[in-house]
Order: structure tokens, then sequence, then C-alpha cells
């Protein structure tokens, strides 16, 4: 069997890694001046690894909860969401969502909301739960 040249398999290399690349929404392009934090670099275990340790053994672990607006959704809507989220009293802080309405739309924090509702010293995993569950 003839072998083939060098170029050819280095060529056929490239296409391959780019493909491949491309498939797992990865880039294809080596720009030295794009850097990617150490943060969001994440590597796959290989076959036989342990699985990797939970970051956080002992936080609670939030439901997937879907947001709903606090200036559109109805009322029942932001309490169904909040009791999802595993809000205490949901109904409550929903009256209170509403009651604060409107919010920028650009306040992403929900600065107005949070300020409001700290008027009624709810503990902070409460708040950090009622937030979670609510967009502009």
């Amino acid at each position: 069997m003839p072998s083939m040249p060098k170029p050819v398999l280095a060529a056929i290399g490239a296409v391959i890694l780019g493909v491949s690349l491309a498939a797992c929404g990865g880039s294809t392009t080596a720009d030295p001046s794009v850097a990617v934090p150490a943060a969001e670099v994440s590597y796959l275990s290989a076959p036989g690894d342990p699985a990797p340790a939970d970051p956080q053994p002992n936080a609670e672990k939030q439901p997937n909860v879907e947001k709903v607006s606090a200036n559109t959704a109805s009322e029942d809507a932001i309490a169904a969401a909040l009791k999802t989220a595993g809000v205490a009293s949901p109904k409550r802080w929903a009256a209170e969502v509403v009651e604060y309405r409107p919010y920028a739309t650009n306040d992403v924090g929900l600065a107005k909301l949070r300020e409001n509702l700290a008027k009624y010293n709810p503990a902070q995993k409460t708040l950090d739960q009622i937030l979670s569950t609510l967009l502009p």
C-alpha cells in the first residue's frame, strides 16, 4: 500500500478536527486575543474516572423553576412559581411583588423589589428564592 504524503494527512486531520469542533459547539479559529477564563473551561471525564465532587455538597439544590415576569405575570402565576421554588407563604409574597409594580425592565437584579421586600425582613434564603423566580 503506498504511503500518503504528510501534507495530505495533515489536511485530513485539520478537516476532522474542524468538523468535530463545529459539531460540539467549539471554535475552529485559534485567535490568541480571545482568552477563556479558567472557570469556563471544563473537561469531560475519561472512562473509569471517579465522579467529580460536588462543589457545594451542603448547599440545598434549587428546583429548576421557570421564571415569570414580575411586571406582567398574574399574581396567581407568580404565587405558583414561588411555590415551585419552595418559598414559604407564596401567595403573600406574590401579593407583595404585584403591589410594588411596575419594575424597570432593565433592572435585571430587581433592586426596587429587593428594597421593598426587605421591609418585611425575610430570611436571605427566602429573598433569594423569590428573586430567582422573577424577571423584570
